[in-house]
């Protein structure tokens, strides 16, 4: 990475290709609102997945 001799600062268009350089799964990582939305839904899904599931199990009483 090279540094403007003035300021000491990574210079920008380095700053954008290391945005772009970044892993897919880094890139969700920094995300919280889609960490968050992701934390509520799927637990949400497969446990109404599982709860049906369990429901056409059941067998009818005689």
């Amino acid at each position: 990475m090279e540094f403007d001799n003035e300021t000491a600062t990574p210079r920008e268009d380095q700053c954008m290709n290391d945005e772009e350089k970044k892993h897919p799964l880094q890139k969700l990582m920094d995300n919280p609102w889609l960490l968050l939305t992701l934390g509520i839904l799927i637990p949400f899904l497969s446990y109404t997945i599982w709860g049906w599931i369990e429901l056409l199990m059941i067998k009818p009483l005689p």
